[in-house]
């Protein structure tokens, strides 16, 4: 068994007390059929439900993205934490005392580190607020000001001010914390033996997780300087930036009083901030204008549309199309509001007020429609060439919709704007497609002669599945640890009374892609014809191990010179080649112990 951390009885008991059904039906919504509950996965984008939870056994399996796990993995992936975080959760909800974590020396320690960064970020983020009071923050004062803070949204984020470049450094100190804990923090660095702040001197932001813990900060200069206008806490044993969305413990909160239709992404903590207090309380942003994959799958957890409403510059058009496929992936609605040129939505706020920003954004454009708009601005169209590119960029952007009444209405669109007869327009997106379908086909080709199974391998999957799942059809007389010698500590657990959900404790599972399969296996695609599969599944394995001794024997009869010994491995070979031929399985029976 893995070691855990906490004694297994414990976890069992966790796990009982903590319903698969009832925790996961909190996340997402559970429809019952047979003898399974059923969900669109929440780890992948997809319409028809392949997710499973199997209330008996205390496991989920996803037969689409093949995630699988008990309760307790279900919360690590859900709510993207580590496993102790997830008994911590499931604890509190069941009312239960958590014992001494005892994982080995680098658990412990990774344990016991992380705590102390946690601890150490919390008091830090308090400090700083208390900074933002004191005469010493007039530079931080005046700024907030100018920019209409209000008390309320400085309690809301948190927002303190760094004074200077030890005084931080003086009061963790003082807290017991030592250097090394203010490096592995990310709040100190070292230079020439003296340690100082990193965000010395800058209006702070702290930065939260989804569970309202500080993780991290992002600071900004309050005046002109030749150093960045805003800097980040460096990557930390809590921090990772591509995972951190700034604001989302408010919209968890949010979601979680039912008030949350969609998100809106903007690029800065000004503009979230900015935005919540013109009554856009579903704003977040990513660290920078990078919106990554991680960031993606934590916000589909809240919410399946997305408002893009990055700044109306060159850099704030790029970062809105490198996130389009991102979000698309994810399977987001995502539209896209037009900030103007060379503005934000905090500059439009406080220049034109929160009926302008309402305007853009309830204006805001489908992501084919702003990708053709945004082509558009690229060409003159009085110029035969540019115009000729324009029709050509436009209609790739068309050829990726997939359905023909959508690309109907949009190649309409670029007959309005570009005056090609719609006859050519269709006839050139054709020839785009069929390049399209024959570069897909080409690689769903590679991918399925790379993916093809080993029929063998098919075969122990479904031995194994058989003996886990303790089918009726299982023949009692093999002996499975021999038929299946790399796979005995499956073979022996499956031997014993335990749940299908004790097999995640016993195994890192996501690692153990056979055995994740095994896990998920349907065996309701094999109707009445279990057993008859089963048998030949059997015999299929049998066989190739018969063969394999054969072969094995052969080469040794061939350099043998003593003939004693040639008469036994030909006695042997004779055994062999009748078991092939009649199909027995004797080698593999269970002996009777002496």
């Amino acid at each position: 068994m893995q070691n855990k951390g906490y004694p297994a009885n414990w976890l069992y008991e966790l796990k009982q007390k903590n319903n698969i059904v009832s925790i996961i039906g909190k996340y997402v919504h559970l429809d019952k059929k047979g003898g399974k509950y059923w969900a669109c996965c929440p780890f992948h984008n997809e319409k028809t439900p392949s997710f499973t939870v199997s209330e008996d056994e205390g496991f989920f399996y996803c037969f689409g993205c093949k995630e699988s796990g008990d309760v307790i993995s279900f919360i690590q992936k859900y709510e993207s934490c580590d496993f102790t975080q997830a008994v911590e959760i499931l604890a509190k909800n069941a009312n239960m005392e958590i014992p001494k974590f005892t994982g080995d020396n680098d658990a412990v320690e990774k344990k016991q580190t992380r705590e102390r960064v946690l601890k150490l970020l919390d008091l830090t983020y308090k400090h700083y607020q208390q900074n933002l009071y004191t005469s010493d923050a007039k530079p931080a004062q005046e700024y907030l000001k100018k920019r209409g803070f209000t008390r309320h949204e400085l309690e809301d984020f948190k927002i303190g001010y760094s004074k200077n470049w030890t005084d931080l450094i003086d009061y963790l100190r003082l807290q017991g914390f030592t250097y090394k804990e203010m490096l592995d923090a990310g709040v100190a660095q070292n230079k020439n033996d003296h340690y100082y702040d990193v965000m010395a001197e800058r209006l702070v932001f702290p930065i939260f997780n989804s569970f309202n813990e500080c993780i991290g900060f992002s600071a900004r200069v309050l005046e002109k300087t030749d150093f960045a206008k805003y800097k980040n806490t460096a990557e930390t044993i809590v921090f990772q930036k591509g995972r951190v969305v700034f604001g989302i413990n408010l919209l968890k909160e949010l979601k979680k009083r039912g008030g949350l239709d969609k998100i809106i992404i903007v690029e800065g903590q000004i503009d979230v901030i900015a935005m919540h207090r013109a009554g856009f309380k579903s704003t977040v942003a990513c660290m920078g204008t990078a919106l990554t994959k991680e960031n993606a799958k934590e916000l589909k957890k809240l919410s399946n549309n997305v408002v893009l409403c990055f700044d109306g510059d060159e850099a704030g058009i790029k970062a809105t199309i490198r996130s389009i496929d991102i979000l698309k992936e994810e399977g987001f609605n995502v539209l896209i509001a037009s900030i103007p040129d060379k503005h934000d939505p905090d500059e439009i706020l406080r220049e034109k007020g929160k009926g302008e920003l309402e305007k853009i954004i309830s204006s805001a454009l489908p992501i084919t429609d702003f990708l053709i708009n945004n082509e558009l601005k690229k060409f003159n169209l009085l110029n035969a060439d540019e115009k000729s590119k324009f029709v050509k960029n436009a209609l790739e952007i068309i050829s990726k919709l997939g359905l023909s009444s959508q690309e109907d209405i949009y190649l309409e669109k670029l007959r309005n704007i570009s005056s090609v007869p719609i006859d050519i327009l269709r006839r050139d997106l054709s020839k785009l497609k069929k390049g399209y379908i024959k570069k897909t086909q080409e690689k769903m080709s590679e991918n399925v002669l790379i993916g093809r199974e080993n029929g063998n391998i098919r075969a122990i999957r479904f031995i194994l599945s058989s003996l886990i799942f303790k089918k009726n059809f299982v023949n009692n007389h093999i002996d499975y640890k021999k038929l299946l010698p790399r796979h005995v500590e499956i073979v022996e657990l499956a031997m014993k009374s335990i749940p299908v959900s004790s097999y995640y404790d016993y195994f890192n599972v996501d690692e153990n892609p056979l055995l994740r399969d095994c896990l998920g296996m349907d065996f309701s695609a094999f109707g009445d014809g279990g057993k008859r599969y089963f048998d030949e599944c059997v015999w299929l394995v049998a066989s190739q191990e018969l063969i394999r001794k054969q072969n094995e024997l052969a080469e040794k009869f061939k350099t043998c010179e003593s003939k004693e010994e040639r008469s036994q491995i030909a006695v042997k070979l004779n055994g062999i080649s009748s078991a092939l031929r009649e199909k027995k399985l004797e080698e593999f029976y269970v002996r009777e112990q002496d």
